[in-house]
C-alpha cells in the first residue's frame, strides 16, 4: 500500500490570475518536467498550429485562453509549448482506461480509473469574476477536469471508449472543463457537445440540479444520447464505434447494475464503489485502469464528496457555503493505493 495525497486549491478571481497561481503551484512540483519527458518519447507527428488553436479557444473558451496566458507569464514557455502541455486541443496521450459512474436519485458517484503517473494530485475550487461558472473537482492535465460540478449544480464525469480514428478537436479533459465552465443544465451540455469538435471517443455522464440526467455518447463522427443510470467503457448506442475488447467493461457494468437501484442511498453507493470487495473498484493500475479516486456530487445541495484510493469514508465539501464566502479549511486529501506507481506531481 502506498500513501497518496492531493492538494486542495481554492481561488476567486480572473482566469489569468488563476493561471498565475496554477503555474506557481506547478513550479513546486515535478509535474511539468514529467510531462515534458513523456512528450519527448512520443512527440506529435505534425506541427502545432498556434493560430488555429488560438482561434478555436476564442470561439469556445476565451477565458481559458487567458488562463493559459497567465500560466505562460510565470513559466516563460513558448506558446507552442504551452499549447502542447496545457491546451488539450488536437494533442492527446490517452491510453485505454476504466471508470464507472452511477446516477442515483439525487446524486452521481464515480470511480476514476487510470494510471497514477497521469494524476495531477490537485483538487480545485474556482470562482471566476471574468466570465464562466464556478466549479469544483479534481484537475486533469492541470487545466482540464475529469469530473466535477459547477455553481448551477451541473455534475459531469466522462468514460473512455476508444482511441480509433482521432480527429482535430478538444481532448476529453478539456471538454470536461468546458462543460463545467459554460453549461448550466443537461440540455445545454447536449447542444454544446453536438457543436464542439472532438478528438476522441467518450461517453459524458451528466446530472443537473433538476435531476435531469443523460449519458452522451460521442465520437469525432457520431453522436447519440441515452438515459441509463450506469456507464462503464463501451457504447450502448454507438456500438459500431466500440473497440474490439469490451468484455471487462460489460462485466463491470453488470456488477454495477446488479448492485445498484434508484432507491440506493448515497452512503451505500459510495461504499459499493470504493470498497474493492464489491468488484467495481479496480486495482489494475499497471493496465491503466486502477481506481485513483471515488467522487460524488449532489447537484441540488452543491455538496461534493471525495476519497483517494480505497475503502475509506469520503471527505465532504460544501461547495455552496464556499461560494457564499466561507473559506475552506481543508488543504489536502490523503488515501492509499495498492501500487508502487506514483502520481505525476511526486
Amino acid at each position: 500500500m502506498q500513501q497518496v495525497k492531493s492538494d486542495i486549491m481554492t481561488f476567486r478571481g480572473s482566469h489569468f490570475d488563476l493561471g498565475v497561481k496554477t503555474a506557481q503551484w506547478l513550479k513546486q512540483t515535478p509535474l511539468l518536467e514529467n510531462r515534458e519527458r513523456e512528450w519527448k518519447k512520443r512527440m506529435p507527428r505534425f506541427d502545432i498550429d498556434v493560430a488555429e488553436t488560438h482561434a478555436i479557444f476564442q470561439t469556445y473558451a476565451p477565458e481559458i485562453w487567458e488562463e493559459l496566458m497567465g500560466m505562460q507569464e510565470v513559466l516563460n514557455l513558448p506558446t507552442k509549448q504551452m499549447i502542447l502541455n496545457f491546451g488539450h486541443y488536437r494533442f492527446t496521450d490517452l491510453k485505454e482506461s476504466g471508470c464507472t459512474v452511477f446516477q442515483g436519485q439525487d446524486f452521481m458517484v464515480r470511480n476514476y480509473d487510470y494510471h497514477p503517473a497521469t494524476y495531477d494530485g490537485r483538487y480545485l475550487l474556482f470562482q471566476p469574476n471574468d466570465g464562466g461558472l464556478a466549479q469544483i473537482g479534481p484537475t486533469s492535465r492541470v487545466t482540464g477536469r475529469m469530473d466535477g460540478m459547477n455553481e448551477a449544480g451541473l455534475s459531469m464525469g466522462y468514460n473512455f471508449m476508444h482511441r480509433k480514428h482521432p480527429a482535430n478537436g478538444f481532448v476529453c479533459y478539456m471538454i470536461g472543463r468546458l462543460i463545467l465552465e459554460y453549461c448550466k443544465d443537461v440540455d445545454e451540455v447536449i447542444r454544446f457537445l453536438k457543436e464542439i469538435p472532438h478528438r476522441s471517443s467518450f461517453s459524458y455522464i451528466l446530472m443537473d440540479k433538476h435531476l435531469n440526467h443523460a449519458i452522451v455518447e460521442v465520437t469525432p463522427r457520431s453522436f447519440d444520447v441515452r438515459h441509463d443510470h450506469v456507464c462503464t467503457n463501451h457504447f450502448e448506442l454507438l456500438t459500431h464505434e466500440n473497440r474490439n475488447y469490451t468484455k471487462e467493461s460489460k462485466e463491470r457494468l453488470e456488477r454495477a447494475v446488479n448492485q445498484t437501484s434508484q432507491d440506493l442511498d448515497r452512503f451505500t453507493a459510495f461504499k459499493l464503489f470504493n470498497d474493492p470487495q464489491y468488484e467495481i473498484y479496480s486495482k489494475l493500475f499497471r493496465s491503466w485502469s486502477g481506481t485513483i479516486h471515488t467522487s460524488m456530487y449532489d447537484p441540488q445541495k452543491l455538496i461534493a464528496w471525495m476519497t483517494l484510493g480505497e475503502n475509506q469514508p469520503p471527505t465532504s465539501i460544501d461547495f455552496n457555503a464556499w461560494l457564499q464566502g466561507k473559506e475552506l479549511e481543508l488543504t489536502q486529501f490523503t488515501g492509499q493505493l495498492d501500487t508502487d506507481l506514483t502520481f505525476a506531481n511526486y
